[in-house]
């Protein structure tokens, strides 16, 4: 065994940890609290195995589930950037953290892992576009089923919903996309979301 590997290995695995302490902007269906980011990884990663069947076809499952899983990973160093607020300086500060945060990891591991981010942040493979729809999906559920509430506190408005989602979901989940524009629709009737 290769201790000095197996420690690099335990060092990233203990640095994830920091990723229970960075909330997002979506709250529990409960209403209780604000979402953690692994919470939101591991939800994802459900999404995907459950709504597989519903990825353009050749989409391979697996890579978009460790995308699912890695996505998020250099929100510890850069926090979460709410989705209709001002991305700013989001993709500089998130480089210098995947640069960071993946040099932790044995160089294999650490081209590999920092290879899924970059294709999902890159959004060209059917794989990064499914992941992209997916990870879209799941606050707008949590939107949606706690009555807008986070969309109310946060002014969002139905257009910033629209612009920010529409393109994403038929582009990279066609079979999905009728279904949560309706879904939206309907939220914006409910007066859930403000035109």
């Amino acid at each position: 065994m290769d201790e000095s590997r197996l420690e690099q290995q335990l060092n990233f695995i203990l640095e994830l940890d920091k990723l229970k302490h960075v909330l997002r902007q979506s709250i529990l269906l409960d209403t209780s609290r604000r979402e953690n980011d692994v919470e939101h990884s591991w939800h994802f990663a459900m999404m995907v195995m459950v709504l597989g069947e519903y990825a353009p076809a050749g989409v391979d499952l697996q890579r978009v589930m460790k995308m699912a899983l890695v996505h998020d990973i250099v929100e510890i160093d850069a926090g979460d950037t709410f989705l209709y607020g001002d991305q700013g300086e989001k993709a500089e500060s998130e480089q210098r953290a995947a640069d960071r945060i993946f040099a932790l990891l044995p160089p294999d591991q650490a081209a590999e892992v920092r290879g899924l981010w970059d294709e999902f942040e890159g959004g060209t493979t059917p794989e990064a576009r499914f992941a992209k729809a997916l990870d879209r999906i799941e606050p707008l559920l949590l939107n949606i089923y706690t009555q807008g509430k986070m969309w109310r506190e946060k002014g969002v408005t139905a257009e910033k919903v629209r612009s920010a989602n529409y393109a994403v979901l038929a582009e990279g989940a066609p079979k999905l996309a009728d279904y949560m524009r309706r879904l939206i629709e309907d939220a914006v009737e409910k007066g859930y979301l403000l035109e």
